[in-house]
Parts: C-alpha cells; structure tokens; sequence
C-alpha cells in the first residue's frame, strides 16, 4: 500500500486545484488539471502490474476498458457549458464505460441470488431520481433514463462481488465502495445539470475520481 502513498497524495492536491478553478470558473485551470486528475487515476490502475503475486492481468485490462472511457467522457464534459454536444458525447461515453464495468464485475463474479435485494433498492431510487429530474429533461429524457438504468445496474453488479468467489473481502469493499461514489458523483451532476444550478454543483468530481481510485485499488488486492 505504501507504494500508493505518493501518486494517491499528488492527486489529492491536483483534485484541491481542479476544485477551485471549478468553482472560480477558471476554464484555463480546468484543462490543465482535469486530464492530469484522469491520467493518475488510470496509473494507480496501472501500478497493479508493480504488485507481483496481487495483480490478475485479464482484471487489471478488463478494468481499463471502462476506465478509458470514462477517462474520455470526462474530457467531453469539459465543454458541457460551452456545447449540448460536448454533454451528450460524455454521457454516451459514461454509458459504454458503466457497461464495460458491468460486464467486468459480472464476467469475474457472477449472478448471485442476494443481487435482487440490491436490485429492489436501486430500481426504488432510480424512479425517485428520474422523476425528480424529469420536468426539465426536454429533449434528453430518453438518454438521460437509460443512464439511470445502466449506473443503477452497474452499482447492482458491484454490490453483488460481496457473493462470489473471483475477489476478496477487501476488493468487493473497494469494489463497492467505488461503485457507490461514482454513483452518488452522477446523481449530483443531473442535478446540477438538469434541476439546481449551484456554484459548487462541481463537487461531484471529488466523490467521481475518489470512486474511480477505489475501483482500480481492487486491482492490486489479489493477495
């Protein structure tokens, strides 16, 4: 863990920077420190093959697949403000990059008979959130329903690594716990987006890159 200690600690002060030229509106800031926020989170991913015995190569790539796009949704969503476009490509990107994790936890973990007490919760809150969100979704009501139904079932697939055999107890914790922050980092961005324009409606990046990390820790837990 304590090889971490240093890139875990660069990105904790570059996500201080990007949060304050978020906030200040500062777009200059934004592009500096968004794509360096994305390249470390992808090489604490990385640094899994550094743990010899702790890593599985086909989980490490499999999880980079969807950490690659989100990597790439998140660039997109750089420009939301300035371009419809620009949101709905980062949308579209987020979506492919919730179903490779969906296929990922799935693929290694499995069904399990536990996964529709989980399944019961999310589809519950999932209704709450698209109604709530709804009266200002104009012409987005379709994409931004099927988004809630894919995170819903990508938090779904994580939860249910607690059952199976593939990963251990402290990886279905990561595993869960990133796939709740990543959740909850979505939940604020629609809202922000779509129903309450506030100026620090972009604190939804702490809890989105906290989540990713979490994710790609799992990778290195083999042990």
């Amino acid at each position: 863990m304590i090889m971490f200690i240093p890139v875990l600690a660069v990105m904790a002060v570059v996500l201080i920077m990007l949060h304050r030229a978020e906030f200040s509106g500062d777009q200059k800031g934004i592009y500096m420190f968004k794509p360096v926020s994305s390249v470390l989170m992808t090489a604490v991913l990385m640094m899994s093959f550094l743990r010899e015995g702790c890593f599985r190569t086909e989980y490490t790539l499999a999880l980079l697949a969807g950490m690659v796009l989100s990597f790439g949704g998140d660039m997109a969503l750089m420009f939301m403000n300035a371009s419809k476009k620009a949101f709905r490509i980062g949308l579209v990107l987020f979506l492919l990059g919730h179903i490779a994790y969906i296929v990922v936890f799935t693929l290694f973990s499995g069904f399990q008979e536990s996964d529709w007490i989980s399944g019961l919760v999310l589809a519950a809150a999932a209704v709450c959130i698209y109604r709530y969100l709804l009266p200002n979704l104009g012409d987005m009501k379709i994409p931004v329903l099927l988004y809630v139904v894919i995170i819903s079932v990508m938090v779904n697939r994580a939860v249910s690594v607690f059952s199976g055999t593939y990963f251990n107890q402290s990886q279905a914790i990561l595993i869960t716990a990133g796939a709740l922050l990543f959740y909850v980092s979505d939940v604020i961005l629609a809202l922000h987006r779509f129903r309450h324009q506030w100026r620090y409606g972009r604190i939804n990046l702490a809890f989105y890159y906290t989540g990713q990390v979490l994710t790609a820790l799992s990778a290195s837990f083999f042990c």
